[in-house]
Parts: C-alpha cells; sequence; structure tokens
C-alpha cells in the first residue's frame, strides 16, 4: 500500500473527452488524477497511451486504473497502454525462452485496475491472444453486483503469467461499495450508476485535513513558557499541548478533506448521489445538447424535450440532466464531459467551437448556479485545498 504524506497537489487533467467516436479535436474517454506525484487513471478509450505522451501526465507514475464500464470507448486503450507501462512488447524466437514468463510477483508490486465484472476476462483474454507477456505484475479488482456471480472470473482461461492472484471480487454493501480503495490520506468508493450495461461512478475523498492556523493565538504563551517553537507543528495536526504552567493549547479543528467524484456514462446517477454529496468536483457526462441557434446538425423537428428523451434511451445525459445531478448532490463545480464528435473540442483556439460550448453550459445552468467548466482534451484542473475550489489550466 502506498505510503502518503499528505496531498500537497491534486490535479485532474483530461485526456479524452469524446463520447462514442472519436473526433480530430477529441479522443476516447480517459483522465489522469495525480495524488502529487502518483497518477491514477479513470478509463482508457483507444489512443490513452498517445495522449499520455502529448500530455504533463507520467506514464511511468501510473500505479491504479479504475474502469467505468466496459463498452470499448472507455477500455479499449487498456491492453496497449499495459504492454507499454509493464515491458510488454516484442517476443522471442523459436527455442529462446523469454524470461518474462519466469517472473517473480512478489518482487514488484502490481498495477491495480479497478472495474465492472468482465474486466478482469477483458485484460486476461486480451493478452492471451494477442501473446502479450508482461514485465511486471497487474491485479484486477471487480466492484460486483448483487447480479453478478459471487465467484469465477467470466472466462475459462487460467491466469496470465503476468496477473496476480490477488484480485478482489468487491461485494456492495446498502448498495454501495464502500472503501475500495483506502490509505490514511485517501480512499475510493465506488456505486452503479445507470446506463445500457453495468457501469460505475468513482468518488474519491481526502482524509480530514489541517485547519487554518492562527500563530498569534499560540505564539505568546509559547514564549512565555519558553516552549520550543517546534510544537507549532503538533498543533497544526488539531493535537493538544500541555505547557509548563499547566496551560493547554488546543489546536485548530480539522477541516473535511477534498472529494472528486467521476461518473461514467450515465442517464440517471441517483445510486450515487449520498455518496457524492457536496462534492467539491462532479465530473458528469453530456452528450447529446438541443442547440437549435448555434448547431447546424439540429433536426427540424427537434426540441429539449425530444433530444433529452433520444439521449436518455441511449444511456446518456444533455446537460440540463448533468446539471439537475449537480444541484441536487450540492456540488460546487460541475465539469462537463463525453461530448457528442458533433461538439469541436477546440474551443479554446476557435470562436464557433467556443459559442458551442457556452451555448452548451448555459443549458446546464438552468438547474445548476455553480462554476460549470465544458471539459477539452489536455484541459488540467488543480483542486485546491485552501478553498476546495479548482483552478484551471
Amino acid at each position: 500500500m502506498t505510503t502518503r504524506r499528505g496531498l500537497s497537489s491534486l490535479n485532474l487533467t483530461f485526456l479524452g473527452t469524446a463520447s462514442a467516436q472519436p473526433s480530430s479535436t477529441r479522443n476516447h474517454s480517459a483522465l489522469a488524477l495525480r495524488l502529487n506525484s502518483d497518477v491514477w487513471l479513470f478509463d482508457c478509450g483507444e489512443a490513452t497511451q498517445h495522449q499520455i505522451q502529448r500530455s504533463k501526465v507520467k506514464m511511468g507514475k501510473i500505479e491504479k486504473i479504475f474502469i467505468t464500464h466496459t463498452h470499448g470507448d472507455h477500455i479499449f486503450g487498456l491492453l496497449p497502454l499495459l504492454a507499454s507501462m509493464l515491458n510488454g512488447a516484442g517476443g522471442t524466437a523459436d527455442g529462446v525462452e523469454d524470461p518474462r514468463i519466469h517472473m517473480i510477483q512478489d518482487l514488484l508490486d502490481p498495477i491495480e485496475i479497478y472495474g465492472p465484472f468482465g474486466t478482469r476476462a477483458y485484460v486476461r483474454n486480451g493478452l492471451k491472444y494477442t501473446h502479450t507477456l508482461l514485465g511486471a505484475p497487474y491485479v484486477v479488482h471487480e466492484l460486483r453486483l448483487p447480479s453478478d456471480p459471487l465467484d469465477g472470473d467470466h472466462t475459462s482461461l487460467a491466469l496470465h503469467a503476468s496477473e496476480s492472484p490477488n484480485g478482489r471480487n468487491i461485494l456492495q454493501t446498502n448498495g454501495v461499495w464502500s472503501d475500495v480503495y483506502h490509505d490514511t490520506i485517501v480512499s475510493v468508493s465506488a456505486a452503479p450508476i445507470l446506463h445500457t450495461v453495468p457501469c460505475v461512478g468513482y468518488v474519491i475523498t481526502e482524509a480530514p485535513i489541517p485547519g487554518k492556523m492562527e500563530p498569534a493565538k499560540y505564539i505568546p504563551h509559547l514564549k512565555r513558557t519558553k516552549t520550543p517553537m517546534s510544537v507549532m507543528s503538533r498543533l497544526q495536526q488539531g493535537e493538544s499541548i500541555e505547557l509548563s504552567d499547566d496551560t493547554v493549547l488546543q489546536g485548530p479543528p480539522k477541516r473535511p478533506g477534498r472529494k472528486l467524484v467521476i461518473l461514467g456514462d450515465t442517464y440517471d446517477p441517483s445510486p450515487i448521489a449520498e455518496l457524492a454529496s457536496s462534492a467539491d468536483l462532479l465530473i458528469h457526462e453530456a452528450t447529446n445538447a438541443h442547440l437549435p441557434a448555434l448547431d447546424s446538425h439540429t433536426k427540424a423537428e427537434d426540441t429539449f424535450e425530444s433530444v433529452e428523451a433520444r439521449t436518455k434511451s441511449r444511456g446518456h445525459s444533455t446537460p440540463q440532466m448533468a446539471g439537475a445531478f449537480a444541484a441536487r448532490i450540492r456540488a460546487r463545480h460541475l465539469v462537463l464531459n463525453h461530448f457528442s464528435a458533433r461538439y469541436p473540442g477546440n474551443d479554446d483556439v476557435d470562436p464557433t467551437a467556443k459559442t458551442i460550448m457556452e451555448g452548451i453550459a448555459r443549458l446546464a445552468e438552468e438547474h445548476y448556479s455553480g462554476k460549470i467548466t465544458c471539459a477539452r482534451d489536455f484541459m488540467s484542473f488543480d483542486v485546491d485545498v485552501t478553498t476546495t475550489g479548482t483552478s484551471m489550466k
């Protein structure tokens, strides 16, 4: 388990913001969460490794990969990424033994993959039938629904040579998967969200952080009693200190840590609402929108109601639906993501694209009064520790 001493930096970088089909300005779904220097990926669509190479995200720092669902636009990039990360290229000719066959797994920490039932089988079969050997281990933890089998891997294949046998089948408690990962600083919980196939939303929660120090409240007492100033670090952590004159100084109470909610595809994320409550940052899909004055592809017979009905029938959301959910959970910042290929992702340089994306944001504003951002590839957010807000890069 990774040892962390606090999160001085928490950053989200969007590597792909398209829905089913990529475009010249949007890649398939993937985003990177950087915790200090460590990296967690959420979804891994086709060509994610190319996007990583073009970004500031370091492939060698990836520790965990969280898959929301097994539709191709969210998982087709996983096997190539594993091969690149874990020395999976090439092979040996007949008569030459590949040393990767005898890899000693216990010597290395595995790359951890989390996903719904079927993720383990997908990875194992893909590696098997592409004859891919890896130079380091991986492990798959599956988030099992009550309708899923309690055991078994959804495949008759034996473990891959690089696959750790320690993959967990994580069962729900009260409809959610609590603390699928946790350390002393951060935890990840999850819940099902409604799509056309089993789909997961993830909630990343930072442990309570030190409260704001007011040195003027403490320094006179420390000077009076000739107490070393080094105790200020203990007070910062919320501890109480008894001085030589029996005065007791109490550090400031801790504040809630940051909370990020990352949803997969959904037409109704209600099952995760309680878990996602009071999120600092909500990432919610907005695949389709009705923009009659802005979008030349708008059908003459379309209305807001017909577009929403069609979008929901395909398992997706409109900006208004995303805004309503953000308001429901009292999110501080809503980031719209997973856009149809008809919505260009170069709004930072193209005035027409900017007008369209501003129109999409205005639709979300009909139901949500907080900050709204439309994601584009390589957009990056720092989630600030002092104000629990976000600053965009």
